[in-house]
C-alpha cells in the first residue's frame, strides 16, 4: 500500500470516534431529523476521507433508496452511508448526499453521541437503516 492522503479540514469538525480522522464541517449539514440504528443521524452535503462499500437496495421508513456504506480511511470504521439513488420521486433530494451517525462519530466540541446532550429518541421521523 502507499502513504495514506487524508484532507484535513478547518472549523467547527464531525471526525471519527475512533481515530479522530476528519469528515465533515458543520456548515455542510443539510439535516439533522434522521435516525438510524444507533440514534441520531445528520444528513451532510459533502464528505471526506471516507471510502464507499457495495451498491444495496435499503428499505427505509421513507421507502427504498440504493445506498453504499461509507467508511472511515484513517481504521476502516463504518461511520455512515450515502444515498446513490431514490426511488421515490420526493425523496431524490438525498441522491449523492452522505449520512453520518452521530454515535460513530465526534461532534465539533469533541463529544461523542453517549456523552453529548442529546437524548436518543426511540422511533423515527426520517431514515433508518
Amino acid at each position: 500500500m502507499g502513504r495514506l492522503f487524508v484532507i484535513s479540514l478547518e472549523g467547527n469538525i464531525y471526525s471519527c470516534k475512533h481515530c479522530q480522522t476528519h469528515f465533515a464541517i458543520a456548515d455542510d449539514i443539510i439535516s439533522k431529523s434522521f435516525h438510524c440504528r444507533h440514534g441520531k443521524a445528520y444528513l451532510f452535503e459533502k464528505v471526506v476521507n471516507v471510502t464507499i462499500g457495495d451498491k444495496e437496495e435499503r428499505m427505509m421508513i421513507t421507502g427504498m433508496h440504493t445506498v453504499v456504506d461509507i467508511f472511515c480511511v484513517g481504521c476502516g470504521s463504518i461511520v455512515g452511508w450515502k444515498y446513490e439513488a431514490a426511488h421515490e420521486k420526493n425523496q431524490k433530494y438525498k441522491e449523492g448526499k452522505f449520512i453520518l451517525e452521530r454515535f460513530k462519530v465526534l461532534g465539533p466540541d469533541g463529544s461523542d453521541y453517549l456523552g453529548s446532550q442529546e437524548a436518543h429518541v426511540g422511533g423515527s421521523d426520517a431514515d433508518d437503516a
